[in-house]
């Protein structure tokens, strides 16, 4: 109420995700919501958006605030040209281990990681994406919106359950901005940071790698805000 601190004081948003308004059906509409009917809120995030110097990061319920707030995977306050995340195909809550591949994209979290296909937690029963009519999937591929894509064992985007846990049109996991500063993921990269959080890690990987490579998005957000 006394309204001390504002989005004007941050340089990067993360919208979690873990159970939104009790994890209830489209909840992230009750989240989206408390921003867009409330005139103080929503102004703030609209500043936060416009600004150049700033970056988001949506993961799960937040992946599915960001385009109910018209954010991605480009800016709209039209109901008609907002996309959704909706119930998964199998009707159920989906916990799993898939396999993404880090597409070609101008998302300033994935820079420096384009063509890896990497273990990642998922854990969700919305997370479908559907797309208004006035949203073709080719135009979001061509303009390349979708960092991350849900992979088979050929290494191939899919909609093939279980490789695509919740049927996806061309396995998107993931959508940004235009520009890059604003990205949206289903998949839960800050669960998969550390090595210790994966299931499942090669020999050599055990061997040989330090970190987790999803350690690269959270490097990339600090460069990014400290040389913005």
């Amino acid at each position: 109420q006394e309204r001390r601190i504002t989005l004007d004081e941050f340089q990067m948003l993360a919208l979690v995700g873990g159970f939104s308004y009790k994890d209830v059906p489209e909840s992230a509409k009750g989240w989206a919501a408390t921003v867009l009917f409330n005139e103080y809120l929503r102004e703030q995030f609209e500043r936060f958006y416009m600004r150049p110097d700033t970056l988001s990061l949506g993961v799960c319920n937040g992946c599915q605030i960001m385009p109910l707030l018209g954010w991605v995977p480009v800016a709209t306050q039209e109901d008609r040209d907002k996309v959704r995340f909706l119930t998964n195909r199998s009707q159920r809550f989906e916990s799993r281990f898939p396999a993404v591949k880090v597409m070609s994209s101008p998302a300033i979290l994935a820079q420096g990681m384009e063509g890896s296909t990497l273990g990642v937690w998922s854990s969700h029963k919305e997370g479908r994406l559907v797309l208004p009519e006035t949203v073709a999937l080719g135009n979001l591929l061509e303009q390349k919106l979708v960092p991350f894509c849900y992979v088979d064992e050929e290494g191939n985007p899919t909609e093939i359950y279980p490789f695509n846990p919740n049927g996806s049109p061309g396995g998107v996991a993931a959508l940004c901005t235009p520009d890059g500063r604003h990205l949206a993921t289903m998949v839960h990269v800050e669960r998969t940071f550390q090595k210790w959080h994966w299931p499942w890690m090669s020999e050599d990987w055990q061997q040989n790698l330090q970190v987790s490579p999803w350690l690269k998005m959270f490097q990339n957000a600090y460069n990014w805000c400290t040389q913005s």
